[in-house]
């Protein structure tokens, strides 16, 4: 009998309408257009309307999946959620998305995992396919970046934006699947990317806000170390232990954080510029929805076939990492 693994049969991505270039950041903090751009890569970001929550990014992206999936809503038997930034804190956005989206049958949760939280998201959901719990599973990666960062930091406003992507797991017993991965934390790395107050520990009172201390708060020197290190050494280690180089890869993913760090982690891995995605130039950090806008970017264009080896790889607060391995099914 044929193992049974996880697939991906739909993957959509959606941004806000409204464009922020760097010159409009100039507004806010002072800073410049070259000073942006050398640092980071970003040349413009997406930020959400007045009104505009992380559900109603999500539905969109979530239309644009179920559709190339050819499954109605009400086929969905779970949904789960990867973001750092919901609608409210309770009830999850998951059940904000499945009612609105008509999925009546589907359950569904939130799930934190910061940067990392769609490869999170994505591994907890394959479980539920191998395992034959469930057929179709919906795994969603939506941030609205805008709505905890501080406008007055130059430092962290200019990286993030606003986005979401999603995709459709179904089970195959065919090789184009999602094959591996390895996934990681370390909880002594929180103090260098984290948002102070908000939680049980700090809740919100007049001198948390006065303080600034619900906005975004990094350690970039740190972060960038650790995220070029643990990005490329997890996906090399993944594609050894499945018999794999990086010439073999037809794409690799990572996480769009800062464009110093994907040419590091693709010059560590020796990998070709033609092999790695990039869409931080164009959306900035979108935090969960980066990796799957950029597929939904790839499928779109055409640049990933049937069977093509395809590598994720994230690195985010907490700290949390890892890489998932897979053939293109679609």
């Amino acid at each position: 009998m044929k193992k049974i693994r996880a697939r991906i049969s739909g993957v959509g991505m959606y941004v806000p309408e409204k464009i922020v270039d760097n010159t409009e950041m100039q507004k806010f903090v002072e800073t410049s257009d070259e000073w942006i751009i050398e640092r980071t890569g970003i040349r413009e970001r997406r930020f959400v309307s007045d009104g505009q929550a992380n559900s109603d990014l999500a539905v969109k992206a979530v239309e644009k999946a179920l559709a190339l999936a050819k499954t109605d809503p009400a086929e969905i038997d779970l949904i789960i959620v990867a973001t750092v930034t919901p609608d409210m804190m309770f009830p999850s956005t998951a059940c904000v998305i499945q009612d609105r989206i008509g999925a009546k049958k589907a359950w569904g949760f939130d799930l934190s995992g910061a940067c990392s939280g769609f490869l999170y998201a994505l591994m907890t959901g394959a479980q539920f396919i191998e395992t034959g719990r469930h057929k179709k599973v919906l795994i969603i990666g939506s941030d609205v970046m805008s709505s905890i960062i501080d406008f007055q930091d130059r430092a962290t406003c200019v990286l993030f934006g606003d986005g979401a992507g999603a995709v459709v797991l179904e089970p195959t017993e065919e090789e184009n699947a999602i094959v591996d991965s390895i996934l990681c934390a370390d909880g002594s790395g929180g103090t260098f990317l984290y948002m102070p107050a908000g939680g049980s520990r700090q809740p919100a009172t007049v001198e948390t806000v006065q303080k600034r201390m619900h906005y975004v708060h990094q350690d970039g020197r740190n972060v960038f170390k650790f995220a070029v290190k643990f990005m490329a050494d997890v996906s090399l280690e993944l594609l050894k232990r499945n018999g794999h180089t990086p010439e073999d890869v037809k794409l690799y993913v990572p996480h769009q954080a800062n464009l110093r760090i994907i040419n590091a982690a693709k010059d560590r891995l020796k990998l070709r510029d033609d092999q790695v995605a990039v869409n931080i130039d164009r959306y900035a950090n979108t935090t969960s929805a980066t990796i799957p806008s950029c597929l939904a970017e790839a499928q779109q264009c055409g640049r990933l076939k049937t069977g093509d080896l395809v590598v994720l790889a994230s690195f985010g607060a907490g700290f949390t990492w890892g890489s998932v391995l897979l053939r293109w099914g679609m």
